[in-house]
């Protein structure tokens, strides 16, 4: 629980971090986080001297394809995520990771066969119910929400059933991406139009240190994901939302009202059924045991 709380607060602070880089575009700043990422992971292992790994990890297609599958969600997910703080979209991206938690705690189910209760059924209902009352609403899907959800819960749960620890199984999907990274950097780079070069130096500073406030949340992420239960991972995965969602209205000025209030406070009781309902359920257990 230490490692998704501490993972979560940082991630929860991400968009005050990005807004910074709003001379580079989204798709410059995720290939810098990769290619970052990728430098600081191999002086982690190289530090720690644990490369064994790679080895019998190449030797098994199915690991290689599950990491590659999990490193493009990643991806995806940091695009969109990236260009929605900077369109001034952080209120939308927060309703992707407020609706994230109730996805995770279905794909338990669905997937890793995590039985669930009849009110935690009425919370993934309920968060249904907000996604088809903002359609309803605005016309359209919340596409940036249900996107960024999708994505990282499939992410979670590839991370839940990964055969490699936190640090190894990030390095492999870095390392997996590494080449397209570098031909992109190298292809823009003879074309004049690499993010990093043409950024000012305060901008080259946060580019290069966004391996580290990459990989460091990632990191606690994983661990997390492999020893707790996933649908005790997506109770605790509101806390950043929490806080984008705040920085978007009250540091950011963006609009917060009308359908798209109704919609969210759907969701925020949804996920209230779903904690109470675990808190009642932990502290009959305690009495059961003391009682016993």
């Amino acid at each position: 629980m230490f490692y998704a709380i501490s993972c979560f607060l940082l991630w929860g602070l991400f968009p005050l971090y990005f807004k910074l880089l709003q001379d580079v575009s989204s798709f410059d700043i995720v290939v810098q986080r990769i290619f970052w990422s990728l430098i600081f992971l191999v002086i982690v292992l190289s530090w720690k001297r644990q490369w064994a790994w790679l080895g019998e990890a190449a030797r098994r297609p199915r690991v290689l394809l599950g990491f590659l599958i999990s490193a493009l969600l990643l991806s995806g997910n940091w695009v969109l995520y990236v260009w929605a703080v900077n369109s001034g979209r952080i209120v939308d991206a927060s309703l992707g990771y407020f609706m994230s938690p109730l996805l995770s705690v279905l794909l338990g189910s669905v997937v890793l066969k995590e039985r669930l209760r009849p009110l935690q059924w009425l919370a993934v209902l309920l968060a249904l119910g907000a996604v088809l009352w903002l359609t309803w609403m605005n016309g359209a899907l919340p596409w940036i929400g249900l996107t960024i959800a999708v994505t990282f819960g499939l992410y979670g749960l590839l991370r839940k059933t990964a055969h490699l620890g936190a640090l190894q199984g990030l390095a492999l999907e870095t390392i997996l991406l590494a080449p397209l990274v570098l031909a992109i950097l190298a292809v823009s780079a003879l074309h004049g139009a690499n993010g990093f070069l043409q950024a000012s130096p305060s901008s080259q500073v946060l580019l290069a240190l966004s391996g580290p406030v990459t990989a460091i949340p990632l990191l606690l992420f994983a661990r997390a994901a492999r020893r707790i239960p996933l649908s005790l991972l997506g109770l605790l995965q509101y806390i950043s939302p929490t806080m984008q969602l705040l920085t978007g209205v009250f540091i950011y000025d963006e609009p917060f009202d009308g359908p798209r209030l109704t919609g969210f406070v759907v969701i925020w009781a949804a996920l209230a059924v779903y904690s109470l309902e675990g808190l009642w359920r932990l502290w009959a257990g305690k009495a059961r045991t003391a009682g016993a």
